[in-house]
């Protein structure tokens, strides 16, 4: 006979109430995607219409007689770091755009068939659910060359509330990534890209053992072309050497460069940073007002009937008011978020990128008052229109490099001198990395060889020998 036995399993998991779950998708979403889901909701719920221009956006259920109404609205509960008590007017007149400064049109380059290519891929590759969240947020955080630029928390941080997930499981599903088509995606710099693509050759192809070696320890010499130090290095004698270097050549630094990630798709900013009276003033695009009402007709026709209509519209009155408060929440909070970042990197819009300050997710979520997750949505492909340009709200966050009186300066600061240094360089004889390294040394930025590698290749740099032999081609 089988032996049966009480087993006691403690597990943690987590319930998001619809109205959560709700905001929580309205807040991810760029400004096409919004109107997008808003028309599609109007479409199929009749107590919602859109308000022509011209129109007022109330409804006749704001007036005294519609009181009654209220037997039909539950009381939303909203147990995340959401105020819903606090909602007031959702687009308050004094966040409308003033128009101080033209509009561009800029390309919006957040999609491309890379993404499309690696997504269609995941869709086939047997993985369970939470491992395709995961995946799916991997390939929205690559770059145009197919270069993962956040880390690991901050995949993490974008998947939370409703996916937590340990870091060892965001790895996992990170290397099952860098080994689809393009071998390499998804590296987090051009040694782990060129590792990744010897691991998937035959043990047996020549030079392999040397090649991972080399693009371990000496990318940067590799880079140079640099055979003097590289044989004295690695005590390789010059055939196997050879023979490794042509391996590496062989080979894609940027796995997604052979990917057209370029759409004319141009976007309005979401959000409008402009100088008043010695302070940066915040306020909202007016594409952010979806200008939607309850509809008249319906509120009548539901004070009226009973039964299964007054039922079927009881519940789509509750879907519409769930949806205004959720907009309203989408706002605030956007305008909350990017009111913090403007406040924490005001040296950057007086004195440009030099003066960035080092900035991460938490650092905001604590000053705002809200989860790393909820500032990840509202930061992610949503761009500010500032007097310097138009950037995406995440290039605010960056890294830090330690400066020798214990303080840290911004990656992009960093990228920024770096930039300098390049512009200002003889032709002659270009800086090397070693070069540029110490300069910044001499200023006070504490900042290795491979770092300014990697900030080197992040500003599409090449390397000294490169940038010569662009020099001479332009002097000829």
């Amino acid at each position: 006979m089988p032996e049966y036995s009480l087993q006691l399993k403690l597990s943690q998991k987590l319930a998001l109430a619809p109205q959560l779950q709700q905001a929580i998708r309205l807040l991810q979403l760029t400004r096409l995607e919004l109107r997008e889901y808003i028309q599609e909701t109007v479409e199929a719920n009749p107590l919602l219409e859109q308000v022509e221009p011209g129109e007022s956006g109330q409804s006749s259920e704001s007036e005294p007689e519609s009181q009654p109404l209220d037997e039909y609205q539950e009381e939303a509960s909203f147990s995340d770091d959401y105020d819903w008590e606090s909602v007031s007017d959702p687009w308050p007149e004094s966040t409308a755009y003033t128009g101080d400064f033209p509009e561009p049109q800029i390309v919006d380059d957040s999609t491309g068939s890379l993404r499309e290519h690696l997504l269609w891929q995941i869709n086939l590759g047997h993985f369970s659910a939470s491992d395709a969240a995961i995946a799916a947020a991997i390939v929205y955080a690559l770059d145009e060359d197919g270069f993962l630029d956040d880390d690991i928390e901050d995949i993490r941080a974008s998947l939370a509330p409703d996916l937590l997930v340990d870091a060892d499981e965001v790895l996992a599903v990170l290397h099952r990534i860098q080994r689809m088509e393009p071998v390499g995606v998804a590296s987090r710099d051009t040694s782990e890209c060129i590792r990744v693509q010897l691991s998937v050759l035959p043990g047996s192809t020549p030079g392999r053992d040397l090649a991972r070696r080399l693009a371990r320890s000496h990318i940067d010499l590799v880079a140079d072309s640099d055979i003097a130090r590289l044989r004295k290095e690695t005590g390789a004698d010059p055939e196997n050497l050879e023979t490794a270097l042509e391996l590496i050549r062989g080979l894609e630094p940027r796995p997604g460069a052979r990917f057209d990630n370029r759409k004319d798709e141009y976007l309005v900013p979401d959000i409008y940073v402009r100088r008043h009276e010695d302070q940066w003033v915040v306020s909202l695009s007016p594409d952010n007002d979806p200008r939607l009402r309850l509809n008249d007709f319906y509120i009548s026709l539901l004070r009226q009937q009973g039964g299964k209509d007054a039922e079927y519209l009881k519940g789509r009155l509750q879907e519409a008011r769930w949806l205004l408060s959720s907009l309203e929440l989408r706002n605030q909070t956007l305008l909350k978020v990017t009111q913090c970042i403007v406040e924490q990197q005001e040296p950057f819009f007086e004195q440009g990128e030099m003066a960035m300050k080092p900035m991460i997710l938490k650092d905001v979520a604590d000053l705002v008052g809200v989860h790393e997750s909820t500032v990840s949505r509202a930061t992610t492909r949503k761009y500010m229109l500032t007097p310097r340009g138009i950037y995406e709200l995440k290039y605010f966050f960056s890294s830090h490099v330690k400066t020798d009186d214990g303080r840290t300066i911004s990656a992009i600061a960093v990228k920024a001198h770096i930039q300098m240094l390049v512009e200002k360089e003889p032709h002659a004889s270009p800086l090397s990395d070693q070069e540029i390294a110490d300069l910044l040394r001499e200023t006070g930025i504490i900042a290795a060889r491979r770092t300014i590698a990697k900030y080197r290749e992040a500003l599409g740099l090449g390397s000294s020998s490169e940038r010569r032999r662009a020099y001479r081609r332009l002097a000829s």
